[in-house]
């Protein structure tokens, strides 16, 4: 294994390389070369929603924000893995659709279970 031939094998990812940063370098040399600069007080501004920050960043957040994002990751993320078992359910059988059947089941329990804590209700 000589340098050439590492160089031969390892050119066309360099030159993959090259291409993908040039390609995106160029957009932004493009922009600042062509585009006005012209910036005013408006434009150097933060944006934050529409309107000015009336409070502190730092302020606190209800905790109900945290405990609904983190529910959705649960059962969103935990329903995924319906989409690969439907597609291998016919190679592994009455074993696979009981098993599922199972996770469903546990996944129902623990939704049951927010649900009657109160984890789903916005007083």
């Amino acid at each position: 294994m000589g340098a050439s031939y590492l160089a031969a094998e390892y050119a066309p990812i360099l030159i993959f390389i090259v291409i993908a940063l040039a390609m995106g370098a160029m957009p932004l040399m493009l922009t600042v070369m062509v585009a006005s600069q012209k910036p005013d007080p408006e434009k150097l501004s933060a944006y934050e929603c529409g309107f000015e920050a009336f409070e502190d960043a730092r302020m606190q957040f209800d905790v109900r924000f945290y405990l609904v994002a983190i529910l959705f990751v649960i059962f969103d993320l935990e329903t995924a893995f319906l989409f690969p078992w439907a597609i291998v359910l016919d190679d592994i059988g009455m074993f696979g659709f009981v098993e599922m059947m199972l996770f469903l089941v546990i996944l129902l329990v623990g939704y049951v279970y927010a649900w009657k804590k109160g984890a789903l209700q916005w007083e």
